[in-house]
């Protein structure tokens, strides 16, 4: 049967968190003047984010886990290659970046930029509870390296925006399609 380690979760929560790195570079990028605010504010909102929409999916999966039981490897499947497809039609939809005129960092631009970026958290909190696998790690993870990624993405983006732009959504989109096919490949070779 499948086994979460801690090596998938990290790369995992990787690659979940290329959204909220990509917003990052994006508010580095565009921001004039960054503050120690922008960092704290931009990365324990999007982390906060990460880690309860796998609360949330974990949940909703448990309420259907009875009726798809016997095709857990291929509902992983096909959520986590979903949700990387996704991420890297996107990248391809987001060829410019536009710079935003208000700060990004505050108020109802933060909270919706916070939901947008963690909703393909939700799909695999889905994917953790149809296979009756512990969450409430996982999602501590998820929510740490998000954070992370996003402050790292801030400076960064203030530093080389301009260049690295939203590669890393693609780079994202193709972790989880990577980890959704391990799952699969597990469950039907071993």
């Amino acid at each position: 049967m499948f086994n979460f380690d801690f090596i998938n979760i990290v790369f995992i929560s990787a690659g979940l968190a290329m959204d909220a790195f990509s917003v990052a570079l994006s508010t580095g990028f565009c921001l004039e003047k960054i503050y120690k605010g922008h960092y704290l504010r931009l990365s324990l909102s999007f982390g906060f984010f990460q880690f309860m929409m796998p609360l949330i999916g974990y949940i909703a999966g448990k309420k259907i886990e009875p009726v798809i039981r016997d095709y857990d490897h291929w509902a992983a499947f096909v959520l986590l290659s979903i949700v990387g497809i996704k991420m890297i039609h996107e990248y391809f939809e987001k060829q410019k970046t536009e710079c935003v005129q208000t700060d990004p960092t505050c108020g109802k631009r933060l909270i919706v930029l916070s939901v947008a970026t963690s909703i393909d958290a939700l799909a695999v909190g889905i994917t953790f509870g149809v296979m009756g696998k512990a969450i409430l790690v996982p999602s501590v993870i998820i929510g740490i390296i998000c954070a992370l990624f996003t402050a790292c993405g801030v400076y960064l983006g203030k530093r080389f925006g301009s260049i690295i732009g939203k590669k890393a959504e693609i780079i994202g989109g193709f972790f989880l399609i990577a980890i959704g096919t391990k799952i699969l490949l597990e469950h039907l070779l071993f």
